[in-house]
């Protein structure tokens, strides 16, 4: 760990906190904002993991809460006990319904690693359309289409399944990283691959963790509730639209000179030699994955989603396709859950101390002569384009989706509910952008398949492509059905 990485962000938040509060802002609010603004750059940086930094932005935030958490006025009141209340918010967080489906979500993907599930579907689709290039680019696209409702992590679904797969292809045809051979069929593997995910990572609400952080952002700034399947119908005509041309795309601009073999479907249809018939394991978690599917859908009125999660979680364990010492070693989900427990309280105190309301009336204020269409597509494309800046989709949507939907919410005539559906609808197709822009963005830039000069042209075109689509499409499908 470099120290400077762990002092940057306390000498930032100090530097804040030295500015006198701007007019209308209280200065216990003003330096609630210089503490938040620490576990920002801190996130940015990464000195630590991102679960600690959000339990050490916490625990702060508790023990100076007299002077970044509650008033003068609100301290005053008979019977207030500024450290019990300062804890009962910190923790508030830990036992968060949205928090918890997220937890239950990464139990899936575990399922789908230890049974095997996973990498089953993903050679089953190689080994029925590898025999040309472009019908193995739709192969990659599938295998992350079947598992992406139930696998919030996208660096585990495409970077720990999809990725292990396919990296064993391009060798089948002489295709070498860093090598100019790399453009016969290893480039457009890798493209599609990181490509799709990020389409996928918008279908679907739980198939990328900030999105149900940002779904319980949105319930807690400006109250409006999303659920699986409205998030699911709003996304669906231009994600299907997406997903159906992007190998074809792909295949245009990269132009692999392998265009087909036997080669690919052979070792495919080796591995699954291999790997043998359907497990035990495997058949329950396909009925237990296609049963919660279907409670998601239909049956959100009569039992909670996270409580489906819940149950199917009791049902793997009760069943044997996990073991509970294998939920506790996953790390990834722990750490998950601490980080996105910790953000939520901290980014809920943001309004708790006023401070969006605040910036939201300031900023509101110049927005005030444009129509709700242009002030909309403006919030979008700051959304969109701020997205360079950040090397996390957690980190963008703790920093930036709190005050848009604040200062959007400000704006007279604004629709609330279907600006802040938009704005979370862009969460996984911004990741494309970037080569830091996604979780699994660093695997496929680290291939040698996607160089760097080669991810920044074909991410700054497809991240066109993407934008294109999302405001000819999903804003009118969204704004005006």
């Amino acid at each position: 760990m470099k120290a400077w990485k762990l002092l940057l962000p306390v000498v930032i938040g100090l530097a804040i906190a030295a500015v006198p509060a701007p007019t209308g802002l209280q200065p216990y609010a003003w330096h609630y904002f210089a503490l938040f603004a620490a576990v920002i750059v801190a996130l940015v940086l990464e000195p630590l993991p991102g679960g600690a930094i959000g339990l050490l932005g916490l625990t702060v935030a508790v023990i100076l809460a007299r002077f970044v958490l509650f008033s003068p006025e609100q301290m005053a009141k008979p019977g207030f006990a500024v450290p019990s209340a300062a804890l009962a918010w910190a923790l508030s967080g830990f036992a968060n319904t949205t928090v918890w489906l997220i937890f239950g979500a990464f139990m899936f993907a575990l399922a789908y690693e230890k049974t095997g599930l996973g990498r089953r579907i993903a050679l089953a689709l190689v080994k029925l359309m590898g025999r040309k290039t472009l019908n193995l680019g739709y192969a990659v696209l599938g295998a992350d289409l079947l598992l992406a409702p139930f696998t919030p992590s996208n660096t585990a679904r495409s970077g720990g399944t999809i990725f292990p797969v396919i990296s064993h292809l391009p060798p089948l045809y002489e295709s070498k990283p860093n090598d100019p051979s790399m453009h016969r069929i290893g480039t457009y593997l890798m493209w599609v691959a990181i490509a799709t995910t990020c389409i996928t990572s918008s279908l679907f609400m739980t198939a990328l963790a900030p999105n149900v952080l940002a779904v319980e952002l949105v319930r807690k700034t400006v109250h409006v509730d999303l659920r699986w399947l409205k998030w699911l119908y709003a996304a669906f005509p231009a994600c299907l639209l997406l997903l159906a041309t992007l190998p074809l795309l792909a295949y245009w601009v990269e132009r692999p000179t392998v265009k087909g073999g036997t080669e690919v479907p052979n070792w495919a249809g080796g591995e699954l030699k291999k790997m043998g018939g359907l497990t035990r394991k495997e058949g329950l978690l396909l009925v237990y994955v296609v049963g919660a599917l279907g409670l998601w859908i239909f049956a959100d009125a009569w039992i909670n989603p996270t409580a489906v999660a819940m149950l199917v979680i009791c049902l793997m364990l009760v069943t044997g396709v996990i073991t509970w010492a294998e939920m506790m070693q996953n790390k990834d989900a722990w750490n998950t859950y601490f980080w996105f427990a910790t953000l939520v309280a901290l980014a809920d105190g943001l309004s708790k101390v006023g401070f969006i309301g605040w910036f939201a009336t300031a900023v509101g204020a110049h927005l005030g002569g444009l129509t709700v269409i242009k002030a909309l597509v403006a919030l979008l494309l700051v959304n969109f384009l701020l997205h360079y800046l950040f090397a996390s989709v957690t980190a963008h949507v703790t920093a930036v989706l709190p005050v848009l939907l604040a200062v959007g919410a400000a704006i007279p005539g604004m629709p609330v509910d279907k600006m802040a559906l938009l704005l979370c609808l862009q969460l996984g197709i911004m990741g494309v952008i970037t080569p830091y822009g996604t979780g699994p963005s660093p695997v496929y830039y680290g291939s040698g398949f996607l160089p760097g000069p080669t991810y920044w042209k074909l991410g700054t075109l497809f991240g066109a492509i993407y934008l294109a689509a999302f405001f000819l499409i999903t804003v009118p499908w969204v704004m005006y059905r």
